[in-house]
Formats: structure tokens, C-alpha cells, sequence
């Protein structure tokens, strides 16, 4: 047996028997509190019922303890807590009366006289029994103090009786009194009618899971010591199971080895016999050997579990594991597909070959046979290669809709399937080289699709003219797509240009393809009339075709021209349509083309300055991630960009870290990720003073990448060369080479507004608006920012982020003096309240940026958020001595003495936010 009382924190006191019918436990002494949990509960007071169900180990009981303590002081509590022998509804009712009493002495003598008079092979008319007792508990109920009403593990005494007499009791129960229940199965009442008047608050072991701030708050209190990703990862494995996480965090303090413990698993150890001794020895035999047979299936349905087991009695199976709570996972709200928990499929999975009834490999080949005649063929490969069938694999692999893919572009599950497949088999035919050509393509892996795509050869000429001008057509294709991902222009546009001239209609994902390339190319090229023109082609093409997926790809492609334009309210409404396509997708499913879309709406929210941006952005990273789709870098640039605008350098090129890395992972060339990083890192030098880091690099990208550079810009940042000239000219302003800045910023707004990236003329125009005000120029500095007002009505508020941190008074008094209109607004909302300005002394007069020199304001930042000289010097790489001359120095020129008073003037004069 499992011994809870060695659980961290357990704590037993024995009651008297008088004493331990109506006992409610109190809490042990590592209890983690649930404040949410309860404040939930609290919201449902002035119903009739509280549910709470979930699996073993959930902290069902543990909760409702803590809810009991918490009770406002005009609340009374009546704990029963049940077992198998209240069963019978006699021996319940009689426990129930006599708790009762407690409260309401004298209540019900004359029913408990009858209730003992009954025998048990007898009828004995319950509800008639209920009636009375409620009605003369009505009577002395009193309305200052409500009962609460706890009915504690309900599933072991649970039966049809039993379930009758409660329904009729919860039906009804008087005002002034509440029902709480928790139980392991969801008890058989009626609750619809309480539910829609309001009188039922559930919770399920959804709403129980651990969240991450509960578990480092758990792990914290048993002194466990854990990197960030592996919390994650515990969290993840363990899916919020607190009974599993505090079994395993006993077995790693017994073992004092860390590194084993870390490794959560479901079929070792004080796991391994809780599951055991709790859930699966307490279900009947046939249950048992489902488990076994079925565990093996990552998701399944009544309809494949049959298939695998070859019976027919999966359904009602299935529906005894959901009543009973057996760490059953729903995958769609209709309650058709499932999978275990994790934890508890590695116990199942770790059942030696011989327990089952069939094998798994035969399991995999019989779900094999069932999801191809269901059309699912992507599942029946996974089968396949399970199975340990790799020739049936690589079939299946050729029936797959090339178009399809092409729209899905679930890379990691086809990169799978490469690795599980011999060589020979992927170049064995024309289909299979172009089906993993394109896969090798959309991941990056440029040298091995370019191989592969070579061996197309061996299998030209062909005896049919039509076939072979088909195939060197989608050749063409693959190999323009593939120069485009290699920086070679020319070899794109012109194999891409032909291919789409010689592909039949019905090939119409690398049709798409080609445009989506040509498209990118227009954009490098600063033809975005063309590349609009190439991506309406696409979604008409999309639309035509009827495939949702390459629909919303093609407003996302949509969406980056009319960016670069400066529109960005109208490229938002691309990215929303693209989402609502988005919506008939699984949702278990990761797709590429909703995590660019959701990343995308997280940088164009950003360039609206809307907090937002993060939550979306992560979103779109996480279900990159999980289908190894490359457009995760876009996510990774643009949140660090945020984390340093908001003086958190630290968390920034972390970000960008973790980016680089994921990348070498992947084994992405750096021609795709190497110059956008290294872009946002000399943003982050600039913001925090950093000169001489970014005057080493940018100079270098501006040679590969600039106007007279050799290199073609990287797919994922088409407008690399003038966002390049756009931070060499900030390097200009901290370096003081204001008339070199003035010289740039002006060409590089006529050169951006020539080729029709707004954007980043707009962003040129306030630098130099910014610039102006700062040598004194005021009328040309107004007459510069009238101008990008009157530009930027496409909702792009990120152009101005400078002006609101170091001119706030001088924009708010210009946006007065305008006609109210979207962008206005938006500005004053983002400014300081007015009367921060009242505050202002003459420090605010003159140049900003002259008062403070860049490396100042970075030391400012990190004094603003409460670090101490030591780590300001560590996270500067300066000396402790340096620290404290830069701040004396920010004292003297903010006219304060201390710390915190320079911190309170700079966000008056907006230096910080």
C-alpha cells in the first residue's frame, strides 16, 4: 500500500468514533493554499449545490477544507465524510439527521425512530421520509446563519438509490442551506434546471490542475531548486496532478538524487503505486484489460478502440472511465475522441508485452488499417511506422495530397516520418522525392531538399510528354523556392516565373508556392504593387480551389505587403480573416499557418503599442514550436524588441538566445535568422547605451545587406536593408553625428516612401522630427511631425515611441492642436495623465537626449527597476566605480539628490514609462 502519512507535510490526529462521524480533517501542514480555487467556490454561496469532481489526487477533499476555513463567520459546517458503507441511503440518511441535530436539536426524532424501525429487505418510501424532515427543517433554519453542507468522497458510497434520494433532497433543500460534494465520478443527477437558474457552481479536474505559479509556489515550499524549463517540463508531464507531483517531489528528497527525480514518469515507483492501488485495481477486470490494450494509442474513439481490440463494447467502456473519473483527457467538445494523461499511460505502457491480450505492434498495424479506411492518413503512417512497417509507411506517404501539405506545412510530422523511413524508400519514386523535397524546403534544411530534389533525374525522360512537362514544372518549382531560402534572386524569379507557366491546374499547392516566393522577391525589391498583385493571385487561387488553409495563408502574405505600406489597421483585418479560417482547424492540431497568423497579429499589435501583443505573440510561438515552423523567429524578434523598449534587457537576449538556439536545432541555415537577430541585438545595445557593440555590427550588415550590399535580405525580413539605414542613423544621434543622422534619416524617407514602405519612412520621418526638436529646429520639427501625423492614419503608433518617451509635453501640446482623429487619440491615450507635466521643472528645458547620454540611461532603467549598483555593473559589464559615477552624474542633471527622486523625475519628463 501507498503510506500518504510519508507525503511531506501529512499530518494525523485519531478522533474518538463520536467524534469521527462528523470530523472534518484539518489541513496538513504543507498544504499549498488554493486562494483561487476558494474565491471561485465563494462565487457560488447563494446557490444550492457545489460540485467538485475530478480524479484521485486532485485535492478535492484538501479543498473543500480549506473553503470550510475560509467560510464568512455567519456560516455553520456540517462535514460527512463518506464511505462504501453509506451505500445504503438508510445508514446515510440516519448520518445525516444526526449531524443535523447538532445544529437543530430535536430535528426529526420521530423520522429517525421510523428510520431505524425499517428493515433493509423492505421498500422504505424515502422521498415521502425526505419531505417531512425538510419541512420541519424549514422551520428552524435561521436565516443569519447559513449551513454549509459537505458530503466528502461521495463516490464510494454512490449508488441508484442513493442518487435518487439526493436529487429529491437537492431539489428540495430550503433556502439557507448549501451542498457541497466532492467525488471521483460525477454523481447521476439532474442538474440542468440548477444550472440554468444559477444555483450550481462546478468544478473539474480542469479547474484543479496546478497552474505554474501554483506549482514554483509548491516546489518552493518543499525547498526544490529547478531551472524555469524544467518546471515547464514537470508541469507539462504531470498536467497539473498535485498528488503525482507530490509523490514524485517525496521519491527525489529519499533518492537525493535530483537528476533522476526530474525524469516525472507514471510507471516507477510511489506513482506507479498510487495509480495502482488507487484507480486501476478498483476497476472490474474487463476495464483493467481495456486500459492495457488501449494505452498504446496516443488518441482514440469507441469506434478505434473496437477496431484494436476487435469487440464492440469500447463505447460503454469508455463511458464507465468518464463516470468514474479515470484520467480520461476529451480532445473535442463532443465527447468523441480521448487520450489518457500522461502519467497514467506510462503505468499502462509499462505493462510487460506478455499481460496484454494482443500485441502492441499488431494494436498499431489494426489502427493502421482503420484510419486509412477513415481517411485520416496522416494517423494511419504514424501507425504504420509504429507497427514497425515502414514499406506500408512510405505507400501511405504517396497516397498524401501534395497540395495538402504544401497547406498545412506540418513539418515535424513529416520530418518524422523521414527518419523513420529508409533512404532508398524516400527517392524510390517521383512522388516520394517531391513530397519530402517540399517538406526539406519549408524546414530549412536547403542542402538535403536540394539532394534529394537531384535525384529526380533517374527518372527522366518519361514515355509521356504531358507527365514529363508536369513533373520538370513542379521540379522547377521546388528548385525556385529552394534559391530563394539560398539569397539567389535570380535563379527564384526565373525558375518560379516558369514553372508557373508550365504547371497543371491541379497542382496547385507548388502553384501557390511559386507566387508566395515571387511575391517575397517583390518585396525585397521594393515592388510592393507587385507583390500585392502576386498575392491576390494567391487567394484567388486559394478561393477557387476552396482550401481554407491556403486561404488564410494568402491574407497572412496579404497582410506583410499592406504592413510595409504602413497599414496596419487594414492588414490587421487580413490577419482576422485568416484566423476565422483559422477556426475550423483542430484545435489539438498545430498548424503553421495559424501560428504565423497569430504571431503576426502580436507584431501588428505591438506597432499599435497595445498590450496585447505578448499574449498572442507567445500563443503563435508555442503552436510554432510544436509544428517546427520557422516563422517562430518573427515571434522571438519582435517580443525581445518589446522587453528591451520596456527595460528589460536581460529577458530580451534571452529571447533572442533561446531563438538562435532553436534554430541550430533545427539545423536552419543562418542566412535565415543570423542578420534579423543580430539587427534586434543593436537595437538593444543602442537602447542601453551600448555604442561601441552596435557601431561594430551594424556597419556589417549595412555592407551585406544595404543598399549597395551583395546579399539578398532574408525571407522572414524582406525590408532588412532600411531598417538597417534606420538604426545606423540612431547610432549617428548617440555617437553625435547629428547632421550625418539629419542626411540619412531624409534619404532614407524618400528612398522607403519611393519603393512604398511607409513604415519605415514614417519611423524615419519621427526620428527626424525627434532630432530636429532636439538642436532647437522647432518650426521644421513641427512641420516634420504634421506631416507623419498626417501619414501615419494606418495605425502604426510605434512610430512615434520616442517622441512619447522623451517629448511627451511637446507631442501632447501639438496633438491638441489637431483635428481629432483615430491616431490622435491613440497618442494622447498612450501619453502620461497632464498633471505629471505640472511636476516638470526647467531640467525639461533643452535636448533630452543631451541631458542624459545613452549609457546613463541604461544605468537609469536599471535603477528605475530596483537593482543595486553590483548588478547594474554586472548586467552593463562596467565597473562598480563607473555605475556610481553615472549616477551622480544623473542626479546632477535631473537636479536630485537621491535615487528614487531621479526615478520619479525622469517619468515625469518621460525618460521612463
Amino acid at each position: 500500500m501507498t503510506d500518504l502519512s510519508r507525503l511531506p507535510g501529512f499530518s494525523y490526529a485519531p478522533a474518538t468514533p463520536a467524534e469521527a462521524r462528523f470530523y472534518r480533517p484539518p489541513l496538513p501542514a504543507g498544504h499549498m493554499p488554493r486562494p483561487r480555487l476558494c474565491e471561485r467556490l465563494e462565487e457560488g454561496l447563494q446557490g444550492r449545490l457545489l460540485l467538485v469532481s475530478a480524479a484521485a489526487g486532485f485535492g478535492k477533499s484538501s479543498l473543500a477544507i480549506e473553503f470550510c476555513e475560509r467560510l464568512p463567520d455567519h456560516w455553520r459546517s456540517l462535514w460527512l465524510g463518506l464511505s462504501e458503507r453509506d451505500h445504503d441511503p438508510g445508514r446515510f440518511l440516519e448520518r445525516l439527521l444526526q449531524g443535523l441535530q447538532q445544529f437543530y436539536p430535536g430535528l426529526g426524532e420521530e423520522a429517525l425512530g421510523l428510520l431505524k424501525m425499517r428493515q433493509r429487505h423492505q421498500p422504505f418510501a424515502f422521498e415521502q421520509w425526505l419531505d417531512g424532515l425538510l419541512d420541519e427543517l424549514t422551520q428552524q433554519l435561521d436565516d443569519g446563519q447559513p449551513l454549509l453542507l459537505v458530503l466528502d468522497d461521495y463516490h464510494l458510497a454512490q449508488g441508484p438509490v442513493l442518487d435518487r434520494c439526493l436529487q429529491f433532497f437537492l431539489n428540495h433543500l430550503p433556502p439557507g442551506v448549501l451542498l457541497l460534494v466532492t467525488s471521483r465520478q460525477r454523481p447521476d443527477w439532474h442538474l440542468a434546471r440548477l444550472r440554468l437558474s444559477r444555483q450550481l457552481l462546478e468544478l473539474n479536474e480542469q479547474d484543479l490542475r496546478l497552474t505554474a505559479a501554483e506549482l514554483d509556489a509548491l516546489l518552493a515550499s518543499q525547498g526544490a531548486h529547478l531551472e524555469q524549463q524544467q518546471v515547464t517540463g514537470i508541469l507539462q508531464r504531470s498536467e497539473g496532478w498535485i498528488a503525482g507531483l507530490r509523490l514524485w517531489l517525496l521519491a527525489v528528497e529519499e533518492l537525493a538524487e535530483a537528476d533522476e527525480g526530474l525524469q516525472l514518469h507514471g510507471g516507477e515507483g510511489l506513482i506507479r503505486e498510487y495509480l495502482l492501488e488507487e484507480v486501476i485495481e478498483r476497476q472490474p477486470a474487463e476495464v483493467q484489460q481495456f486500459l492495457y490494450d488501449t494505452a498504446c494509442m496516443e488518441r482514440f474513439c469507441a469506434e478505434l478502440c473496437d477496431a484494436v481490440r476487435d469487440s464492440h463494447d469500447s463505447a460503454a467502456i469508455i463511458r464507465q472511465l468518464q463516470a468514474n473519473q479515470v484520467f480520461l483527457v476529451p480532445l473535442d467538445e463532443q465527447g468523441h475522441w480521448f487520450r489518457y494523461h500522461h502519467l497514467f499511460s506510462d503505468l499502462l505502457n509499462a505493462r510487460p508485452a506478455e499481460g496484454l491480450s494482443r500485441s502492441r505492434s499488431g494494436a498499431h498495424l489494426r489502427a493502421c488499417r482503420w484510419f486509412a479506411a477513415q481517411g485520416m492518413l496522416d494517423a494511419a503512417i504514424e501507425q504504420a511506422l509504429l507497427a514497425g512497417q515502414a514499406d506500408v509507411a512510405a505507400s501511405l506517404v504517396q497516397n498524401l495530397s501534395e497540395e495538402q501539405m504544401l497547406a498545412e506545412q506540418n513539418i515535424a510530422m513529416l520530418l518524422r516520418w523521414k527518419t523513420n523511413l529508409p533512404d532508398d524508400l524516400l527517392a524510390s519514386t517521383p512522388r516520394l522525392i517531391m513530397l519530402y523535397g517540399w517538406a526539406l524546403a519549408l524546414a530549412c534544411q536547403l542542402d538535403a531538399a536540394q539532394e534529394l530534389l537531384d535525384q529526380l533525374s533517374r527518372f527522366l525522360p518519361t514515355a509521356d510528354p504531358v507527365a514529363q512537362r508536369s513533373l520538370l514544372a513542379q521540379w522547377q518549382a521546388l528548385d525556385g523556392v529552394i534559391a530563394r531560402g539560398r539569397g539567389d534572386g535570380v535563379r527564384a524569379e526565373q525558375q518560379c516565373s516558369e514553372a508557373l507557366t508550365g504547371l497543371p491546374a491541379e497542382r496547385y499547392g507548388p502553384h501557390f508556392m511559386c507566387l508566395s516566393a515571387l511575391s517575397n522577391l517583390a518585396m525585397v525589391r521594393g515592388d510592393l504593387w507587385r507583390a500585392r498583385g502576386l498575392n491576390r493571385d494567391a487567394l484567388e487561387l486559394a478561393q477557387r480551389i476552396d482550401n481554407p488553409l491556403l486561404e488564410a495563408l494568402a491574407h497572412y502574405e496579404r497582410a506583410r505587403v499592406l504592413q510595409a505600406r504602413g497599414e496596419v489597421l487594414r492588414a490587421q483585418e487580413e490577419v482576422h480573416q485568416g484566423l476565422l479560417l483559422a477556426q475550423r482547424l483542430p484545435a489539438q492540431r498545430s498548424y503553421s499557418v495559424r501560428a504565423r497568423l497569430m504571431i503576426y497579429e502580436g507584431y501588428l499589435l505591438s506597432l499599435r503599442l497595445q498590450p496585447q501583443a505578448v499574449d498572442c505573440l507567445r500563443k503563435g510561438i508555442a503552436e510554432a514550436r510544436a509544428c517546427r515552423d520557422v516563422g517562430a523567429l518573427i515571434g522571438y524578434c519582435v517580443l525581445a524588441s518589446l522587453e528591451g523598449r520596456d527595460g528589460r534587457p536581460a529577458e530580451a537576449f534571452a529571447l533572442l538566445g533561446e531563438a538562435e538556439r532553436l534554430m541550430h536545432v533545427w539545423d536552419v541555415p543562418a542566412i535565415y535568422y543570423l542578420a534579423m537577430i543580430t539587427l534586434i541585438k543593436c537595437e538593444l545595445w543602442l537602447r542601453q547605451g551600448q555604442v561601441e557593440l552596435a557601431a561594430a555590427w551594424l556597419p556589417q550588415l549595412a555592407e551585406t545587406y544595404g543598399e549597395q550590399g551583395r546579399a539578398l535580405a532574408p525571407e522572414f525580413h524582406p525590408q532588412l536593408a532600411l531598417h538597417i539605414d534606420l538604426q545606423l542613423a540612431a547610432l549617428e544621434r548617440l555617437q553625435g553625428g547629428l547632421e550625418n543622422a539629419e542626411r540619412r534619416l531624409r534619404a532614407l524617407q524618400q528612398r522607403a516612401q519611393g519603393l512604398g514602405g511607409q513604415l519605415v519612412g514614417l519611423m524615419a520621418q519621427a526620428q527626424l522630427a525627434q532630432l530636429l526638436k532636439q538642436t532647437g529646429r522647432e518650426r521644421e520639427a513641427q512641420q516634420q511631425l504634421d506631416s507623419c501625423l498626417d501619414l501615419a492614419q494606418g495605425g502604426a503608433l510605434l512610430t512615434f515611441i520616442e517622441l512619447l518617451q522623451h517629448q511627451p509635453q511637446w507631442l501632447r501640446e501639438r496633438l491638441q492642436g489637431r483635428t481629432a482623429c483615430l491616431v490622435r487619440d491613440a497618442l494622447l491615450g498612450q501619453l502620461p495623465a497632464a498633471q505629471r507635466f505640472e511636476e516638470v521643472s526647467e531640467v525639461e528645458e533643452g535636448p533630452l537626449t543631451e541631458k542624459l547620454s545613452g549609457r546613463e540611461l541604461a544605468v537609469l532603467q536599471l535603477i528605475a527597476r530596483g537593482c543595486s549598483n553590483q548588478e547594474i555593473s554586472e548586467q552593463l559589464f562596467i565597473s562598480l566605480h563607473t555605475v556610481k559615477t553615472h549616477a551622480r552624474h544623473i542626479n546632477s542633471k535631473l537636479g536630485v539628490e537621491r535615487r528614487t527622486q531621479a526615478v520619479a523625475r525622469a517619468k515625469g519628463l518621460g525618460l521612463l514609462r
